[in-house]
């Protein structure tokens, strides 16, 4: 097969398949299930049906005949919980597909440019300081687009060999940098009060954030990104193939190799900035989506998306109802993740991609 066909093919043009859509249907009703899952377990159980008669009430106008107690924690307690572990899911495993496609490397992970790494050491400098969880949180976000920005400036200096090799080795070595950082924040914070509040916003959680204005402000920044990686999804099909042959094709691979970085970077800062770190959702999660509907990216990021809120709202039901004390979120991630992992490797059958 040649390259202009090989990339017309990755580009979308190929029909639907039944696997395609079996993988799809997969997706959301793993992501379904979960949902439902998720209000029916816990101290104050809510059915399928208070559900439907909330939402029809909320539709027609009626009254819904509801304990008031189930109204507020559909609205104001377990709906915004719910709501944003699926955007956090959903915006790890994107940005997970969209780094692995770009940088052509399926153990590439959303913090690979240091994302992650920034906006930790952000929101630990935030505790230190003791901003306030408001402060903590926008001083995650801003350390994370800062980190990024550090990388590929850095990378981009770089004129020998590949760019994306020089990115990823940048991305390694200033991650490493703020990773440092981390360790002298938490070498200087008080070991009574703020070390072990830093060692449970690392290790990952939802706990703080159960409230509409949380929602709110962790949604504006992920519908943003993850809507410029679904504009850009036939280009990162072409920008997955080498840089040679995506040049020749006539694709200017510079500023949309900016424009995915910064898309992908933007979810991922926005979801630490609201969770912590959550490792292995994007890097387990976009190999599965691959192997239910193949590697073209018109079907990869929706079912990626699809695939990871759900999975990481079966992980958030789990470590919030598993015992009396919350379990943090990247501890189980990592439980869960690695093993199945292994079994992608080993049960892999030729290309990722």
């Amino acid at each position: 097969m040649t390259t202009s066909s090989t990339a017309s093919c990755q580009a979308g043009t190929e029909p639907l398949r039944p696997s395609s859509l079996r993988g799809n249907l997969i997706a959301l009703a793993l992501l379904g299930g979960a949902v439902l899952a998720a209000f029916a377990v816990g101290r104050f159980p809510v059915g399928p049906g208070d559900i439907a008669q909330l939402l029809w009430s909320q539709l027609t106008g009626q009254p819904h005949g509801l304990d008031p107690r189930t109204e507020a924690v559909i609205w104001n307690i377990r709906g915004p919980r719910i709501a944003s572990a699926v955007l956090i899911g959903a915006a790890l495993a994107m940005a997970g597909a969209a780094f692995q496609g770009l940088f052509r490397n399926p153990l590439v992970s959303p913090d690979i440019l240091g994302a992650s790494t920034g906006a930790a050491l952000g929101a630990v400098l935030g505790i230190f300081f003791s901003i306030g969880i408001l402060g903590i949180q926008l001083a995650a976000f801003a350390g994370g687009l800062v980190a990024v920005g550090a990388v590929y400036a850095v990378g981009s200096t770089i004129r020998r060999g590949d760019p994306v090799l020089a990115l990823v080795l940048t991305g390694v070595v200033i991650g490493s940098l703020l990773a440092a950082g981390i360790g002298l924040v938490k070498f200087w914070a008080d070991p009574y009060n703020q070390l072990p509040a830093m060692t449970f916003w690392l290790l990952g959680s939802l706990n703080n954030h159960g409230s509409p204005i949380d929602l709110a402000v962790l949604a504006g920044p992920i519908l943003l990104g993850t809507t410029v990686l679904m504009l850009l999804r036939w280009r990162m099909n072409v920008m997955s193939l080498p840089e040679e042959e995506a040049r020749a094709l006539g694709l200017n691979t510079a500023p949309i190799r900016l424009a995915i970085v910064a898309a992908a970077t933007l979810v991922t800062s926005a979801s630490v900035a609201a969770a912590g770190i959550i490792g292995w959702v994007g890097l387990v999660v976009p190999h599965l989506a691959r192997f239910l509907v193949g590697p073209d990216f018109g079907r990869l990021l929706p079912t990626a998306a699809l695939l990871g809120g759900g999975y990481l709202l079966i992980i958030d039901t789990i470590t919030r109802t598993m015992s009396a004390a919350e379990t943090p979120l990247g501890i189980l991630t990592a439980v869960v993740g690695t093993p199945f992992f292994i079994w992608l490797l080993a049960s892999s059958r030729g290309s990722w991609s």
